[in-house]
């Protein structure tokens, strides 16, 4: 079997494109004081994928895709810093749900506002790539 070279093309184009977005994805967070780590968790958190801007430590490590302890000790360094809160659940005990403090919700502003041009030009290099496959 021959790789089809206009398709690895199109495939390499698109990992280049992805590799932009995310290097410019960590110099903006930097900006906005936040270290990449901290700025995906902020995005993770505000981007429930219920649309209720909360999540749990389990739900993080699902969709960061780390151990649970890295989780814990990254939103523990957040938390210190004044960008997540934890509040219990109402129905229960054992669940503590993360939300975004006003600093943290600042922080993450910035850095997404400053990132509309980057997103496009990735939903483009996508659209590119899926249009060809």
């Amino acid at each position: 079997m021959s790789l089809d070279t206009p398709q690895v093309m199109e495939v390499a184009d698109f990992r280049e494109s992805l590799r932009r977005f995310l290097r410019q994805s960590e110099r903006v967070a930097r900006k906005a004081g936040l270290t990449p780590q901290r700025h995906l968790l902020l995005l993770m958190i505000k981007g429930a994928r219920d649309g209720s801007e909360r999540s749990t430590v389990t739900e993080l490590a699902a969709r960061l895709q780390l151990a649970q302890s890295t989780v814990t000790e990254l939103v523990s360094r957040a938390e210190e810093a004044g960008l997540v809160a934890r509040t219990q659940s109402d129905t229960d005990a054992r669940v503590a749900y993360l939300r975004l403090t006003p600093e943290g919700e600042q922080r993450l502003e910035r850095s997404f506002t400053a990132l509309s041009t980057e997103r496009e030009q990735l939903r483009e290099a996508y659209d590119d790539l899926a249009g060809s496959l």
